[in-house]
C-alpha cells in the first residue's frame, strides 16, 4: 500500500465548492477533504464565490457533491482558534463538535483542528502552563463526543504549541484520549522551527494524515516567528523542506494513509503530485 495523494479544496478564489472539486476531478485526483468549513449560511456561498461547507448543512448533500466528481472526502476540517477568549466569533469547541457529528454521519474518519494564533492579548499572555490547560479544556468535549461517534481527531501543527514536538506530546499525553491523533504538516512544522522528518519519527504511532507544504528559501527569515500557513506557491521538492526525508521517515514507519496538498497554482500542484508520485506515493 502506498501514500495516498489528495488535494485542498480551495484552488480558486471566489468560486464555489463546487468549482473546487470540479477542478481537482480535471487534475486526475481521487480524494480531497472538506477544507473551510463554519456555521449557518454564508452570504458568499449563496452569492456563488465562496467554498465553505455549513457546520449545518445535510452533510450527505455535501459527500454527493464530492461523489459527483469521483472524490472521496478524506478529513473534515475544523481549525479552531482554542488560546483566545471563548466568544461566538471564534472557530473552536462547538464547531469542532458539529464537525465531528458531520464527519460521523457521512463516514469521514477524521476532524483535523489545531490550536492557531491567538489575536487578544490574553491569548498572547498565556504562560505555558495556562494554553495547555485550555487547549486540553477546549477538546475535551469534542473528544467524548468523537469517541461515541467513532470518529478521531487530528491535531495539526498549525500553532506555537502544536508545532513544537515537545508541547505536541505533552498535548497528546494531558488529553489522554484514544481519539486524539495527529494531521503532520510538513510545512508548517518546519515554518514553526521543528525538524519535520524528526517530528515524524517522534508522533510516528500518531499520525494519522498528512498536509504537504514546501517553502522558498526567503521563508527562512519567519522561520520560529510565524505558526502555520493555508497554503503555499512552492513545488514540492523545489523548495527548503525536506519533503522527501519526511515522505521517506512516514513509509519507514509504515504510514500509508491519506495526504493532501496544500500547493497554490495549477503548475505547482501537478508539479508536487508528481514529485510525490516519484517517491512511491500513489
Amino acid at each position: 500500500m502506498a501514500i495516498k495523494v489528495g488535494c485542498f479544496a480551495l484552488i480558486d478564489p471566489f468560486s464555489t465548492l463546487d468549482h473546487q472539486l470540479e477542478r481537482i476531478e480535471n487534475w486526475g485526483f481521487k480524494y480531497a477533504d472538506v477544507t473551510d468549513s463554519s456555521d449557518g449560511g454564508s452570504m458568499g456561498v449563496e452569492y456563488g464565490f465562496a467554498a465553505v461547507a455549513s457546520l449545518d448543512a445535510n452533510p450527505f448533500d455535501i459527500r454527493r457533491m464530492f461523489e459527483r466528481h469521483g472524490l472521496k472526502i478524506t478529513t473534515w476540517c475544523a481549525h479552531a482558534n482554542l488560546l483566545d477568549p471563548t466568544a461566538p466569533w471564534h472557530f473552536g469547541t462547538m464547531q469542532i463538535i458539529k464537525a465531528v457529528r458531520a464527519a460521523a454521519a457521512v463516514g469521514v474518519e477524521h476532524v483535523v483542528t489545531s490550536e492557531g494564533e491567538p489575536y487578544t492579548e490574553f491569548g498572547h499572555n498565556l504562560t505555558d502552563k495556562e494554553a495547555l490547560f485550555l487547549i486540553r479544556e477546549r477538546l475535551y468535549e469534542p473528544l467524548r463526543i468523537a469517541e461515541d461517534h467513532g470518529v478521531k481527531i487530528l491535531l495539526e501543527p498549525h500553532g506555537k504549541y502544536t508545532d513544537s514536538i515537545d508541547h505536541m506530546e505533552k498535548i497528546l499525553e494531558l488529553c489522554d484520549s484514544p481519539v486524539l491523533g495527529v494531521n503532520f504538516d510538513s510545512g508548517n512544522s518546519w515554518l514553526g522551527g521543528t525538524d519535520p522528518v524528526e517530528m515524524v519519527k517522534r508522533l510516528a504511532d500518531k499520525i494519522e494524515h498528512v498536509h504537504w507544504k514546501d517553502w522558498p528559501a526567503d521563508m527562512e527569515a519567519r522561520r520560529g516567528k510565524q505558526f502555520g500557513a493555508g497554503m503555499s506557491g512552492t513545488a514540492l521538492g523545489s523548495g527548503v523542506v525536506d519533503v522527501k526525508g519526511v515522505f521517506e521517515a512516514l513509509v519507514k514507519a509504515g504510514y500509508d494513509g491519506y495526504s493532501t496538498l496544500e500547493i497554490a497554482g495549477d503548475d505547482a500542484v501537478m508539479k508536487s503530485y508528481a514529485y510525490l508520485k516519484s517517491l512511491g506515493a500513489e
